[in-house]
């Protein structure tokens, strides 16, 4: 049961640092209904979590553990997850600003300040369970929980612990807002600014680490 956790830990810090949502958490904070769009946005990021981890973990169930040819399968599988990470690092890195360039906004998140509370939690379900890299860290975590033959129990527990590390990073600053508005303001506008200009090196770096370990893995299943 501890090596499942800490074998869904990186991949769940993987969706945790993803600067997107907490940018897009951010700028809800930050916009005119800021508690409502929040609130509904961190609640579709949550929910989409637990649908990828839980549908991965289900399908990834069907794998015989007790047959010897399971692991070649199994480890099959996260080397092309982790090729798919690496891919993905790639792309963000042909995507980074050059020196001295400034970054910019993707279109849709400049329309945020006129979402509603139902889109908002729209949005954070597809950030969560229909981004590519958030989709393979899901896959790559149910694959691990599933094929463990651990109890229902035991899974749940795993779960819970993907879910809370992975929606963490939105959860702070959206609850701490609701805590102390007007003392948030200054640093969450400070935060965005860093994150936007930092994008795609903080992803490249991220999804390189993660696609190796993966990786890693899966030959060790081989």
């Amino acid at each position: 049961m501890g090596s499942e956790i800490g074998g869904i830990l990186p991949l769940a810090l993987g969706i945790a640092i993803s600067p997107v949502p907490i940018i897009a958490a951010i700028l809800m904070l930050l916009s005119p209904q800021a508690k409502g769009v929040s609130v509904g946005f961190l609640l579709g990021w949550v929910i989409g979590i637990i649908v990828a981890v839980v549908v991965s973990t289900l399908l990834s169930g069907l794998i015989p553990e007790e047959d010897p040819g399971s692991r070649p399968i199994a480890g099959t599988i996260k080397i092309l997850l982790g090729a798919g990470l690496l891919l993905l690092a790639l792309r963000q890195w042909r995507m980074r600003p050059t020196a001295g360039e400034k970054a910019e906004l993707p279109k849709w998140m400049a329309a945020i300040d006129t979402v509603t509370t139902g889109r908002a939690a729209f949005l954070g379900f597809l950030l969560a369970a229909a981004n590519p890299k958030n989709l393979l860290m899901a896959i790559g975590a149910g694959l691990a929980i599933g094929a463990g033959g651990s109890t229902r129990a035991e899974e749940t527990l795993a779960i819970a612990v993907f879910v809370f590390v992975a929606a963490s990073t939105v959860a702070i600053p959206v609850i701490a807002y609701l805590v102390a508005s007007k003392q948030m303001t200054p640093p969450l506008e400070s935060l965005r600014d860093w994150l936007v200009q930092n994008n795609a090196p903080v992803m490249t770096v991220l999804l390189l680490v993660l696609g190796v370990v993966v990786i890693g893995n899966g030959i060790d299943n081989l």
